[in-house]
C-alpha cells in the first residue's frame, strides 16, 4: 500500500538512501534535516548525500526540535521513520546536552505533537542502536549466560580487555546479543538510544500506532562521511590509508563489531515502514557476525592495495565496549530480514566508493586530543 512517509534526518547517510528505495518502492517521501555541518560539511547544500534527494522528495531544512517545523512536517503522513540524531559514542561524553536535546528532546516533540495534535500516522520506526546493550550476552564457563557491566579502566591499563563475569570476576565469551539481553548502555548516547525508543514505544502502544525500534549495528557503505570522526572505524581507517597516514589500532586489535552494510539495514527499515500487522517491539539489525578491528584493517589495505604503518597501541577509550553482534532470529521471524551483503563484499564497494571521492580533512587525531583533555582516552593522542 503507498503510504506517505516522513523522515526525521532523511539527508543523512542512511536516510538519504532510505528516502530513493522507498521513492523507488512507490510511497511519497518528506524529509526533514537540518544539514549540520558534521555530517554534511561547511557547505551543506552541496553534500552528494543532500544532492542525492534535491527534487526528489518533498525537503523541510530544519531541527527535529523546531516544534512548529515538524508539526507542519506531519501533515498528510502515514509514517514516521525518525533517524534525526547526534551520534558519536565519545563524543557524547562531553557534548551531553546536545545530545540530550536532540536525540531525547527532538523524540519528546515528535511524540508529544502525536498524541496532542491531529495526524494520520499510524506506523512509527525509530532508528536505536547496539549501544544501548552495553557489552551484551556472553558466557562465563561457570555461571552460563551472563551480561558484564562496564569494562573498568585498571583492568584496560593492565592489557586485560576481555569483560568479565559480573558474578565471578572470571574472563567470559563473547554470545550474539539477542533483544531479550538487558539495556546496559555505557554512554551517553547509548543512553538517549535507550531513552527514544522506549518513549516511542510507549507512545506508540497508548495511541495505537504501530512502533518499531531498531537497533542498527555498526553500519557502513558508501555515502558514509570520511571527515566526521565519529562515524566509526571503516572510514577513519579509510582516510588513513588514503592519505597514506599511520593506523593506531586500540586495545589489542581483537575488540569486534558487528558490520551491517547500508543496503542492508535500509531494506530492514522499509520492511518495518511496510509491516501490517500492528506490532510493538524492538528488532536487532544487523549482518549477524563478528568482525575484530585486526581483520578490518586488512580488508581494507588489500581493498586500497595499499599499506600503512600499523600500530596496536594498547591505548583506549572509556566507554567503548569489547564485543556485541546482532541475533537476527526475531527480525527474520516477523519481519522476514535476512542481511544480503557479506563484510568483504561490503568493503570492496565502500573502498571502490571511497576512491571516487574528493579529499577530505582528517580531523581523527583532533578528536583524540578531544577525547584525551576530558579524560577520556588512555594515552597518548598525538
Amino acid at each position: 500500500m503507498k503510504k506517505t512517509v516522513l523522515i526525521t534526518g532523511g539527508s543523512g547517510f542512511i536516510g538519504s538512501r532510505l528516502a530513493l528505495r522507498l521513492l523507488e518502492a512507490g510511497h511519497e517521501v518528506r524529509v526533514l534535516d537540518a544539514l549540520i555541518p558534521q555530517i554534511h560539511g561547511d557547505d551543506p547544500e552541496s553534500s552528494p548525500l543532500y544532492q542525492s534527494i534535491q527534487g526528489k522528495v518533498d525537503f523541510h531544512r530544519g531541527c527535529i526540535t523546531d516544534r512548529f517545523l515538524l508539526a507542519h512536517c506531519l501533515q498528510g503522513v502515514d509514517a514516521v521513520v525518525h533517524l534525526a540524531a547526534e551520534t558519536g559514542t565519545g563524543q557524547s561524553m562531553y557534548e551531553i546536552q546536545r545530545y540530550v536535546d536532540v536525540n531525547v528532546g527532538g523524540t519528546g516533540i515528535l511524540l508529544d505533537l502525536l498524541a496532542n495534535t491531529q495526524h494520520q500516522v499510524r506506523k512509527l520506526v525509530v532508528a536505536s542502536s547496539r549501544a544501548i546493550y552495553g557489552e551484551g550476552k556472553y558466557l562465563c564457563a561457570t555461571h552460563g549466560v551472563v551480561y558484564p557491566e562496564q569494562r573498568t579502566a585498571e583492568d584496560m591499563e593492565q592489557s586485560l580487555f576481555s569483560p568479565r563475569c559480573p558474578v565471578c570476576g572470571a574472563f567470559v565469551e563473547v554470545e550474539a546479543t539477542d533483544e531479550s539481553t538487558p539495556a546496559k548502555p555505557s554512554s551517553i548516547y547509548g543512553i538517549t538510544k535507550l531513552n527514544q525508543e522506549q518513549m516511542v514505544l510507549t507512545v506508540g502502544r497508548a495511541l495505537g500506532i504501530s512502533s518499531l525500534a531498531l537497533r542498527y549495528q555498526n553500519v557502513f557503505g558508501p555515502g558514509q562521511s570520511l571527515s566526521n570522526p565519529y562515524t566509526g572505524i571503516l572510514s577513519i581507517f579509510s582516510t588513513r590509508i588514503r592519505n597514506g597516514k599511520s593506523i593506531n589500532i586500540f586495545e589489542d586489535g581483537r575488540e569486534s563489531r558487528d558490520f551491517v552494510f547500508v543496503d542492508d539495514v535500509v531494506a530492514a527499515t522499509i520492511l518495518g515502514v511496510e509491516h501490517e500487522p500492528w506490532v510493538n517491539d524492538v528488532f536487532n539489525v544487523g549482518s549477524g557476525a563478528p568482525t575484530d578491528v585486526n581483520a578490518i584493517v586488512r580488508m581494507l589495505q588489500a581493498a586500497f592495495g595499499k599499506e600503512v604503518p600499523i600500530a596496536v597501541s594498547g591505548q583506549f577509550r572509556l566507554g567503548d565496549i569489547r564485543h556485541n553482534f546482532a541475533d537476527l532470529g526475531k527480525i527474520e521471524r516477523v519481519l522476514g530480514f535476512v542481511p544480503r551483503v557479506g563484510i568483504e563484499q561490503g568493503i570492496s564497494r565502500f573502498v571502490d566508493w571511497v576512491k571516487e571521492q574528493p579529499g577530505g580533512k582528517d580531523a581523527y587525531e583532533e578528536s583524540l586530543r578531544e577525547l584525551a583533555e576530558k579524560g577520556l582516552f588512555k594515552g597518548n593522542a598525538s
